[in-house]
Formats: structure tokens, sequence, C-alpha cells
């Protein structure tokens, strides 16, 4: 919901307030691009170039936290996002009440149309908001939510906010060469109907093996056909993708009920493995396979939990000292699949270095889930997020980004 009010003049822009700078709006041509990653390195690359702060915010979010607001002295929500740039960025200088101006919970959008929801409000709170943090900021970073039109059934587009906020763009696509640019193609259009420029692109998750080549054409192509540059062109780093078992229980809706430290440990997609063979071939299984691979079976083949279970026990008693990290997810637990009391019992009092997590889904749900999921960045997760970050800063002209949105050190 809207957490401010107020009024709006003529030309849109906020009553008794001037800003100098013009902020950098980041948004993406589609979900899951690495929206979030590349502000979280925007940010921290700029506080590396300017003496005072840098501001963020999120002008419209959905997924959202409670946090507490000093100024307000009480607990509001905001997008989960606001969250994380503000704690891992030590934002302390931007009060989260105007770092998340508007959001969009479920019932929202018909709330809009039925007329309960003010147009009018709803766009002076991200007004006031953007006023308030460039006032104490040198530079502020809006972090769109998806691709350029979303939010447009509110009035609230990406393109709309961007261009309410006299914000430059910035366009962050996936890799490639003919579908990146015909996604850009179609964002671009949606800012020059809302007259916002397109200050470059950024392009992430490049082959590397295609790296040079799709920097090079890629390059090319934006400057002859829009004269917009590639400000950042970022290789794919896979472990950036690798799900946490933190992500997979939220994925699954499931705790771990042991293994609790290991939370932010993470697997890669292909060390996943279906267990569907005899005990015996799955013991040899798991002296063979890499240490760190994530185990699937049924919760009826009590067989294959046990021996999971003397695995770890074993290694302990021979205090081996090549660490094993494996982790088990223990599918299909329903009114006629479970685990025994007595079962259930051993593994919640096992050693804290056994990660297991039981979950009502089958193995194909499990599995088809896991797939096709993609990680986001956790605030609690400080490996991945300072991993991300430090891999997506050195691929970004932070020079040339200013140059180009007028904001100069």
């Amino acid at each position: 919901m809207s957490q401010s009010t107020g009024g709006e003049n003529d030309n849109g822009n906020l009553k008794g307030k001037k800003r100098t700078r013009r902020p950098i709006y980041v948004s993406a041509t589609r979900e899951h691009v690495g929206k979030t990653t590349t502000s979280l390195a925007l940010i921290s690359g700029l506080q590396k170039r300017f003496p005072k702060k840098i501001g963020y915010l999120k002008p419209v979010g959905q997924r959202h936290v409670e946090v507490h607001s000093d100024e307000l002295n009480t607990k509001i929500r905001v997008d989960k996002d606001v969250a994380l740039m503000r704690e891992r960025c030590n934002l302390q200088h931007i009060d989260y009440r105007y770092m998340s101006p508007v959001l969009i919970p479920q019932g929202y959008t018909k709330d809009y149309i039925d007329g309960k929801i003010s147009h009018a409000e709803q766009l002076y709170a991200i007004q006031e908001a953007v006023a308030n943090i460039s006032n104490c900021s040198d530079v502020v970073i809006c972090e769109g939510t998806g691709h350029c039109g979303v939010g447009s059934i509110v009035g609230a587009s990406n393109a709309r906010v961007a261009s309410l906020t006299n914000s430059t763009m910035v366009l962050v696509a996936n890799g490639g060469l003919g579908s990146c640019f015909d996604e850009l193609e179609l964002n671009r259009i949606l800012c020059k109907h809302h007259s916002v420029d397109v200050a470059g692109v950024i392009v992430n998750k490049v082959l590397p093996e295609k790296y040079e080549q799709t920097k090079d054409y890629l390059s090319r192509a934006l400057m002859n056909t829009w004269d917009v540059p590639l400000l950042g062109c970022i290789p794919d780093k896979p472990y950036l993708g690798c799900p946490a078992l933190a992500d997979l229980e939220n994925l699954l809706e499931s705790k771990l009920i042991n293994g609790g430290k290991h939370r932010f440990r993470h697997y890669t997609l292909d060390s996943m493995c279906l267990v569907t063979t005899s005990l015996p071939t799955f013991l040899k299984m798991l002296r063979k396979k890499p240490s760190q691979t994530l185990y699937v079976c049924h919760v009826t083949r009590d067989d294959i939990i046990l021996g999971f279970l003397a695995e770890f026990q074993r290694r302990k008693r021979l205090q081996l000292t090549k660490p094993f990290e494996a982790a088990l997810i223990v599918c299909g637990e329903s009114e006629n699949y479970s685990l025994t009391k007595e079962l259930r019992a051993m593994l919640s009092t096992q050693d804290e270095d056994v990660p297991l997590i039981i979950c009502p889904y089958t193995t194909d749900q499990a599995m088809d889930k896991i797939h096709s999921m993609t990680p986001k960045l956790n605030i609690s997760d400080s490996e991945r997020v300072n991993a991300a970050t430090d891999h997506y800063e050195k691929y970004i002209d932070y020079d040339l980004l200013l140059s180009r949105t007028g904001n100069v050190n």
C-alpha cells in the first residue's frame, strides 16, 4: 500500500522540492535476469566513487517483509529487496519509510480499479520518497520491478515512474544477441513513449565462451541502432544460480529438521541425485559421488534414510578429514506415507552436520520445482551476496554510466 500522501503540481513535480541530480532507474527486460544483483553491484561500485552517500529505493514493490522505521517509530512493511540493500550496503542514512513508497500486495489491483486507492497519492508517495532520498545522497538508484511495463494496471509502470521522477533508465537483460536485442527493443519503445532517456544497457549471464563475441556485436548493435552504449557485459558465474538449502526450505515449504547450521550451503543442479536404487548401491554411490551432492528419495525408503545417516556416522567414527557435505530431501510425507515416530525421533536428534529436509511433495514434484527455480539473493546468505557483488562490479563501466546519467563525481 502507499505509505505517504500529498499532492502534485501541474507538471507532476513534488511541490517545493528540487533535485539537481537525476536518479538512475534500473529496470529489466523480464523476470530473473539479475536486476537486483546489478543494482547491488551499482551501489557497491558507486560507494567507492562518492564521498557522501548512495541512495536507494524500490518505488513499487510486491513481495514484502516487516521492518522498523526509526522516523515513524513503528513497524512497516517494505519490499524484501529493500531490506537486503539497506543492510548489505549500509544505507543507514535513509529511513525505511522512504525506500518502499508503494507496495502492491494481494488485492491492491482490485482496490485500485474500484477507486479505493488514489492515483495521485500513490504517485506523490513515490515523488516524496525520491526527493527525500535525493536530499541526503550523492546518487540515487531506483530499482524497478520486472520489465518496464510492470505496474501499468495501477498507473505505476517502471517507465511511467522513471518519467515521473526524471530518472534515466538502465536496462538489464540476459546475454545473447537476437533474443536479447528483441527484448530490449520492446522495453526501449515503452521508455520512449514516456519520454524516458535510456542511459545504457547491462547484459548479464553471458556464456563465457561467447563473451568477447557478445560484447562486440551487442555494443555495435546498440550504438548503431539506438545510439545507446553497453555499460556492462557480465559473464555467467554458475555458482550464483545454485540454490542454498535455505532456498529449498522456502521452495518446498519445509524446514530443515537437522543441519540448520548448513542452511547456506549451495548445491548445483547437476549434483542433484534421485535415489531409486537398492541400499548397497546407494552406499557405494555415497562414497563415489562428489561430497557436496544433494540426494532425493521417497519417504517410504527407510533403508536409504538410515543408510544416509549411517554414512555420516561412519565418517565421523573413522575421523576422516575430508568434509562430507551431502544433504537429503525426503519426499512424499502425507496421510498415506509418513515416517514412523521412532525414525522421526532418530532424525531429529542427529548430529547437526546432517542436513535433512522432509517435504510433502512427491519426488517428481520436488525435482521439477528445484530445476525450475531461480534462487534470489538473501540478506542472510552473505557468501553469495559478496560473490555476486564482486563478480558484477568489475565488469561495469561506472565512468560511462555517470557521464550518461549526468551524475558527475
